[in-house]
Formats: C-alpha cells, sequence, structure tokens
C-alpha cells in the first residue's frame, strides 16, 4: 500500500482546501492508498500555531499596511532567513512523524511544510517524493526555498511556471496543473432546482456574493456594495454569504429589511452549496484569495473583486484583471459607477466570461493526482 502525507496549513487562504481537494479525488478514484492530511504548524507546535494565526488574523485585517510590508520581506532578505531558520529547528520535530508514517509521497500546499521537508531531504533524513501545490496566481519566494530537494511543482499559470524556470528550478519539474478544487465544480446541477432551494427565482439573474469570510473585506465598501446592487438593479437576486462576520450579517440584514428585498436578495451566514451556487450565478463579487478566485474559473464566472489583503491577494487581484477575467473596486472608487459599468456594455459579462473559459483548468485536482500516482 503506497502512503501519502498532505501537509497544510489552517490559516492564510485556501492550503487546507487544497489539500481537502487532493484527498478527496485521491480516495474516490484510487485505491490501495493510505492518506493523512496534517497541519504541519500546528504538529510543530499547537501554541505556536495559535500565535501565527492570530498574528496574520490581525495584521491582515486591522493593519494592512503592516502585514504588506512583512509579505514582502519575507520575499527576500533578513526576514526571509529568519523564516528559514526556524523551518530547520520545526523539521526536527517533525521528522518524528515522518520517519513514524515512511510517507512515499509527500504533498505540501503551504511553503513551511516545502521547507521543513526540504530541509530534511538535504540532511538524508528522507528520500521519498516530494511535492508542491501553490494556492496562489503569483509566486513568493518562501514557496522556491530548497527547491532543489523538491521534485514536484504545481502552478496556476505560464507566467508562474516561466518565473520559476528563471529562479533556476529545472522545467521538468513545473506542471501548469492550476489550483486544485473540489470535484463538485465539475458536476452539472439543474439551475430550477438550486433556485427554488435558496427562493430564488430561476428565470432572473444571480449573484453570488462572499461577504464576510475570515477577515471580512471592510463593512463600509461591503455595504456598500449589497445597497448599490438593491438600488441600481431591480430585478438582480443576490446571493450575500456573511461568513465569519456576525457584523456583517446583521449589517446585510438590516439593509434588506430596510429597502423591502426580501424576496431576492439572501442573507446567508453560511453554505456548502458553493458549487451549486456558482452553476447558477452570473458573477460574483468576492475577494481575490486563490482558492475562491480558482473556483470562480472553474465555474465560468466573471468577478468582481473587493479589498483584496495586501500582498499575495492584490497579486493575484492584479494578474485576474490583466487576463480580463475580473474588475477590481479599488479604494476611492465610485462602486455604483463600476458595477453599473457591467451593464453599460452587454457585451462586457460576455467576454469575461469567455476569458475564464480559456484561463481555467477545471482538471486541476484530477491532472495533479495524475502525475503523482500515474507518471
Amino acid at each position: 500500500m503506497k502512503k501519502i502525507l498532505v501537509f497544510y496549513s489552517s490559516y492564510g487562504g485556501g492550503h487546507l482546501s487544497a489539500a481537502k481537494s487532493i484527498e478527496n479525488h485521491i480516495k474516490n478514484n484510487y485505491s490501495d492508498i493510505e492518506i493523512k492530511l496534517v497541519d504541519c504548524i500546528e504538529y510543530i507546535n499547537k501554541h505556536l500555531n495559535k500565535l501565527l494565526a492570530d498574528s496574520y488574523n490581525e495584521a491582515a485585517k486591522k493593519i494592512p499596511f503592516a502585514w504588506k510590508t512583512a509579505y514582502h520581506l519575507a520575499n527576500d532578505g533578513l526576514t526571509s532567513k529568519a523564516v528559514t531558520t526556524s523551518n530547520r529547528l520545526f523539521s526536527i520535530k517533525l521528522n518524528t512523524l515522518l520517519q513514524d508514517f515512511c510517507p512515499d509521497l509527500i504533498i505540501s500546499t503551504h511553503p513551511f511544510g516545502t521547507q521543513m521537508c526540504g530541509v530534511l531531504k538535504k540532511r538524508g533524513k528522507i528520500n521519498c517524493k516530494l511535492a508542491t501545490i501553490l494556492t496562489d496566481f503569483h509566486i513568493h519566494g518562501q514557496w522556491l526555498v530548497f527547491h532543489e530537494y523538491c521534485d514536484y511543482f504545481f502552478v496556476a499559470n505560464n507566467q508562474m511556471k516561466s518565473d520559476m524556470i528563471e529562479y533556476g528550478i529545472k522545467e521538468d519539474k513545473i506542471y501548469v496543473s492550476g489550483i486544485p478544487v473540489s470535484d463538485k465544480f465539475q458536476q452539472s446541477y439543474n439551475r430550477k432546482e438550486i433556485a427554488q432551494e435558496f427562493n430564488l427565482n430561476p428565470d432572473e439573474q444571480i449573484v453570488l456574493f462572499f461577504a464576510g469570510g475570515e477577515f471580512g473585506l471592510g463593512n463600509k465598501t461591503t455595504v456598500l456594495v449589497l445597497k448599490s446592487l438593491i438600488r441600481l438593479f431591480s430585478k438582480l437576486q443576490v446571493v450575500a454569504i456573511s461568513g465569519k462576520n456576525p457584523k456583517m450579517k446583521t449589517k446585510f440584514e438590516e439593509l434588506v429589511k430596510n429597502t423591502d428585498s426580501e424576496e431576492r436578495i439572501k442573507v446567508l451566514e453560511y453554505t456548502n452549496k458553493v458549487p451549486e451556487l456558482m452553476s447558477v450565478s452570473s458573477f460574483v463579487i468576492t475577494k481575490p484569495g486563490g482558492l475562491t478566485s480558482t473556483e470562480s474559473l472553474t465555474s465560468h464566472l466573471p468577478m468582481v473583486l473587493i479589498n483584496p489583503i495586501p500582498g499575495q491577494e492584490e497579486e493575484n487581484a492584479e494578474f485576474l484583471v490583466e487576463k480580463g477575467v475580473a474588475i477590481w473596486i479599488k479604494k476611492n472608487d465610485n462602486v455604483a459607477r463600476v458595477l453599473k459599468s457591467l451593464y453599460r456594455d452587454p457585451h462586457k459579462l460576455v467576454l469575461m466570461k469567455e476569458n475564464t473559459i480559456s484561463l481555467a483548468k477545471p482538471n486541476s485536482t484530477e491532472t495533479i493526482c495524475k502525475v503523482l500516482l500515474e507518471e
């Protein structure tokens, strides 16, 4: 039986979701494989994991300029070296798990997991194959530390591959697979049934609005977006998901009540029906995390981007706008004017949708698993 160990981190993006997508696909399509998912930072030290997660959350939410500075400093220079030194030390603890589980293959969806395993391969503690799955649309230097000890890199686009080759990584290690998403985004859904489930009219346009999540999107801007959607487009239906943001949910519900919009604006705290909702939506409003952006591309949905976290999400936003699949509402933009622009030109959404089709990698998870398990 082949053993596979998947390292992820539970904070900072879609690392866990990517890991779960790989796990589910392997379990559903392969036999004689034992697969185990491990939060690499939590395994090293749960208190350290909480400290890093809290620091990330607070910096990204309350002092984004500080997070942006830290993000770029970690790309190169002394901060980068400090992170690498820490991962050298952490690898000692991680080696205990590796010696006990004895994996044939390690897959990492977080740069720290890749670095720690790279250290151990360099020291001769392990000799199994190591694969890294990058979960954004732009490369950060932390992903490439000890790259010579990594056997596979899976990236989202051709530019990332070119940048890695220029960095010195062998071309035959790099696969432009796309970021892995759940196989559910490949399924077909009945529009009428999905609309009825959420008390929506299947004959009218639907928009999916990720309005909360781990960080929120900036309360003032986010509420203004929903207010503009209600005021400008009388027949538009919106499913607004507040996520881990109870204040946002309350503000949305008050807005919907005050505008008598209950029939066409649905406010949810959480849903496990994202693939289904994306399948019936005309476009999505969200911050540009790697996972949500990939899910939107896979569902061929144009994106309206709001308040990306400085650093990796700003880089994602720049990429998506450049490729013609998204528009970005920036800090001083007129929200109503930007949203109207989607409707002034009847061909704009059509063109954005066509661009998503050419950019999407709908078989990303399958592609990665085939390379790793059938090569």
